[in-house]
């Protein structure tokens, strides 16, 4: 593999890897999960690491940062830091190089912040603790972060936890955190995931002015086209080891690894709705088809589920307000209406905090419309006690936007899909099992996760046992927030195309909301498009995506990234921002 070699009269590299391998465990029975990998990133270069969810590529960027944990064993012959070694360091060294040396973008942007602390407490502890700022400096300097990241009303959300914020806005929230003191190197692990296709742009925006102003950037994306926009150079890495690395344009143009390929062949954008994205697609076993067959056929039989020419599901002017900490108010939700027929895909975007994710809380029946209804089966399910829903539902799943958040940390992944299966405690110990490993390779995973807990998950490995926990009812319904938001293209593909076959078995409805238009395309058969809480586009798919209507459609059609393989990247548009 060619690396960049470092100038003899340039800069030191903003951080050099040579022969990393970890592995975690016992010494005599450790695990690999890093095997000889070599990386070099020069100030002002932007490096890319691609790979399935599980190949090493986060625990390599952990590694630079001092946060692979106690069991794991490190070992290189180089790990430097802008030419410091860095492998001797302890944890109070490892302090001192954090926040300040290296700036860290985590993958999962709820369980990182802090839910008791405003986030501008949160982005005001570095800056605090690493420069001389004066409190109303600091207070300045946190204002003007968040609106680089594209974050509306920073004057509000500062005084905001992070519960209060919708996934998009967390995400941005800790960006803005991790470059609070404009570190020499930034390592962003999914730094776009969950964010629309506008906010990503001012995302690019902001980390492309970084790198013109020397920042060397470690990125680490599923999101093939993000990556082809801002990277210089690209890593490919597979099972823990780097397959193929080179120039962005030669590695996304000509790849020369299959695995690469393959990578590339799964990209959903401008495939057509229905056709099979992955190579080795996932399937439904034949137990669970039996099983869901059964309890459909159960359903025939039950009064008040309406005729099957009637639409599964209906929201009829809803409504929902919340209000500020200053006591304002703000409106979420305004005379939103839509119909979702039975086997069919209600695709929902729009900018985060456009009211998406609130529209599926009150399908889900777990916040309130303040106005309008939601009607399933046939029936009013708005107005339900918990109680009068309970019956119900089962037929009704979701898929959250964060894995984590909605796991039991105690539970293994046999208990959380245990918990949920069909009759499940009516199974023995050893075909309750047989029917959780069925669900694990339904969604990419097998046995070896069994006893796993979810903190030891990647965020891919996590966001499929909530797919999987979600099969496991056989619901008519499955509300979709952002379910492959966390997924690299392959695994994403598998699921997609699972989604696909699941819907064309059991006639399965999907509410769809993804900020990734290209996914948006290929799996919905109509569109609804949400703007401050309110609708600004709806109709089929295909029309909305081809004769856009709104300026706000053109606008984020026009923003929506391609997986470019020429060899312009991404030039800044926004004020990055000056150290402080």
């Amino acid at each position: 593999m060619t690396q960049q070699p470092a100038s003899a009269t340039g800069p030191e590299p903003a951080a050099r890897i040579r022969n990393l391998s970890v592995a975690f465990g016992e010494r005599h029975h450790a695990v690999p999960t890093v095997r000889g990998v070599d990386l070099e990133i020069h100030p002002g270069e932007c490096l890319a690491v691609v790979g399935e969810s599980g190949s090493g590529k986060s625990v390599t960027a952990r590694t630079l940062i001092g946060l692979t944990g106690g069991q794991a064993i490190v070992t290189a012959d180089a790990l430097e830091l802008g030419g410091q070694d860095q492998r001797g360091n302890t944890a109070r060294a490892w302090r001192g190089v954090r926040g300040a040396k290296v700036g860290y973008v985590l993958q999962d942007a709820l369980v990182s912040l802090d839910p008791l602390r405003p986030i501008g407490r949160e982005i005001d502890d570095s800056l605090r603790l690493h420069t001389n700022l004066t409190r109303r400096q600091r207070q300045e300097r946190v204002l003007r972060l968040l609106a680089d990241v594209g974050i509306p009303e920073p004057e509000q959300r500062v005084r905001q936890r992070s519960g209060e914020l919708s996934g998009g806005l967390r995400q941005r929230a800790l960006i803005a955190a991790a470059v609070a003191l404009d570190p020499p190197l930034l390592i962003a692990d999914e730094p776009t995931t969950a964010l629309d296709v506008t906010v990503q742009q001012q995302i690019l925006d902001l980390l492309a002015g970084l790198k013109e102003r020397g920042t060397g950037l470690l990125l680490i994306s599923h999101d093939l086209a993000v990556v082809g926009q801002l990277a210089d150079r690209i890593a490919v890495m597979q099972s823990g080891s780097i397959v193929e690395t080179g120039p962005s344009a030669e590695v996304l143009g000509s790849p020369a690894h299959e695995y690469t390929k393959r990578l590339l062949r799964a990209v959903p954008t401008d495939r057509p709705r229905g056709t099979t994205l992955s190579e080795q697609p996932v399937s439904i076993s034949a137990r669970q088809h039996r099983l869901i067959e059964s309890r459909q056929r159960d359903d025939r039989d039950v009064a008040g589920r309406g005729p099957a020419t009637e639409p599964l599901l209906v929201g009829t002017d809803l409504r929902k307000v919340y209000r500020n900490p200053d006591r304002s108010e703000r409106v979420a939700v305004a005379d939103v209406s839509f119909s979702l027929n039975r086997g069919s895909t209600l695709g929902i975007v729009g900018e985060s905090g456009s009211g998406k994710s609130t529209v599926a809380r009150m399908v889900l029946g777990l916040t309130p419309p303040d106005a309008g209804a939601v009607r399933f089966r046939g029936g009013d399910w708005s107005a339900l006690s918990e109680q009068q829903r309970r019956p119900d539902r089962r037929r009704m799943a979701s898929v959250y936007q964060d894995p984590l958040g909605s796991f039991d940390p105690q539970w293994t992944v046999e208990q959380v899909l245990a918990d949920a299966l069909i009759d499940g405690g009516a199974l023995s110990r050893s075909d309750r099992q047989d029917e959780v490993v069925e669900l694990l390779e339904a969604v990419g995973l097998g046995s070896a996760h069994l006893r796993r807990r979810p903190l030891s998950l990647s965020g891919g490995q996590r966001q499929r046992i909530a797919i999987a926990r979600a099969l496991a009812s056989g619901p008519e319904l499955i509300v979709c927030d952002e379910p492959v938001s966390a997924l690299d293209v392959s695994i994403q593909a598998q699921v997609l195309d699972l989604l696909d076959e699941l819907q064309r078995e059991f006639t399965l409805s999907y509410l769809f909301i993804s900020h990734d238009l290209g996914v948006i395309q290929h799996v919905s058969d109509e569109i609804l498009v949400l703007r401050q809480g309110r609708v600004v586009e709806a109709g089929r798919a295909q029309e909305v995506f081809t004769d856009p209507t709104h300026p706000y459609t053109q606008s984020l059609l026009a923003a929506a990234p391609r997986l470019a393989t020429g060899s312009t990247r991404h030039t800044p548009t926004v004020e990055a921002g000056a150290r402080p």
